[in-house]
């Protein structure tokens, strides 16, 4: 399937706010999961890692995959990984829409008055390419 990228002024509106998350990426890390956690307690057993490095590896990838989506073809394949991965973690299709609203909710706690209504509809069409192209990767895995 052929994904169309975002357009620009989105992607440099997520890039910018991301830029200014990073400094705070312990703490909007905690805040996600705890989001998370609160919203399907059930998802905790699937994380069976120390949560500080797991929130950094969230962090880590989140950033990976921001930039990426500049180079969309190029970073397709990471992103099909993953959703292969995750598949193997237990993760199931209906997880993707309580992240979203788990990242959501953390990047506004974060972010504060930064986090405008602009900047979450980037985020959020932003992640919903990234998982569309993870979903379709973890279904031709099953």
């Amino acid at each position: 399937m052929s994904w169309a990228p975002l357009r620009t002024d989105k992607l440099d509106l997520v890039r910018s706010s991301l830029t200014a998350l990073l400094p705070k990426q312990e703490a909007a890390a905690e805040r996600f999961y705890a989001r998370l956690f609160e919203l399907d307690p059930s998802v905790r057993q699937l994380f069976t890692h120390d949560m500080a490095e797991q929130g950094k590896k969230f962090m880590d990838t989140l950033a990976h995959m921001v930039h990426g989506l500049y180079l969309l073809e190029r970073v397709r394949p990471a992103m099909e990984r993953l959703g292969r991965d995750h598949v193997a973690y237990g993760a199931k299709p209906e997880h993707y829409p309580i992240v979203r609203d788990a990242l959501m909710w953390a990047l506004a706690q974060t972010l504060g008055p930064t986090f405008t209504p602009d900047v979450q509809r980037a985020w959020g069409d932003a992640y919903d390419l990234i998982a569309a192209v993870m979903l379709e990767a973890a279904e031709g895995s099953s």
